[in-house]
């Protein structure tokens, strides 16, 4: 499925989709020693949560997809080069408001949950 949103993100800092279908997306970091919060390598969950919302938007897939809201919870830890993956998954869909169940896992384990509420605006957010 081609991606329709988000064209010109940095994928080194927000991962790189691995599947895109309808109503999910799957997309993987390797997160690098810029990213870390501190000397012994603790990555900055920021860079967890941009990870997983850049799939949250994929899985919606749409050119004016924005995010309204999130419900997330950080569980475990993640390092310098230890790849994560972000599963998102539609859940709901009322018009415009889609809801997206977020898992962000390391090897097997889960890292970081989350509930993103997205719109699909009729025109990009920046636009007058």
């Amino acid at each position: 499925m081609r991606i329709n949103t988000h064209l010109k993100i940095n994928q080194r800092l927000c991962g790189i989709p691995t599947v895109i279908e309808e109503g999910f997306a799957q997309v993987e970091l390797v997160p690098t020693a810029d990213m870390s919060a501190d000397d012994v390598g603790l990555i900055h969950g920021g860079f967890i949560f941009g990870l997983a919302d850049y799939a949250a938007m994929l899985a919606v897939n749409d050119p004016h997809v924005v995010l309204g809201g999130a419900v997330v919870k950080f569980l475990k830890p993640v390092a310098v080069d230890e790849p994560v993956t972000a599963e998102a998954r539609v859940v709901e869909t009322q018009g415009r408001k889609h809801v997206v169940h977020v898992s962000v896992k390391k090897t097997a384990v889960t890292v970081f949950d989350g509930q993103f509420t997205c719109f699909v605006l009729d025109k990009h957010v920046l636009s007058t």
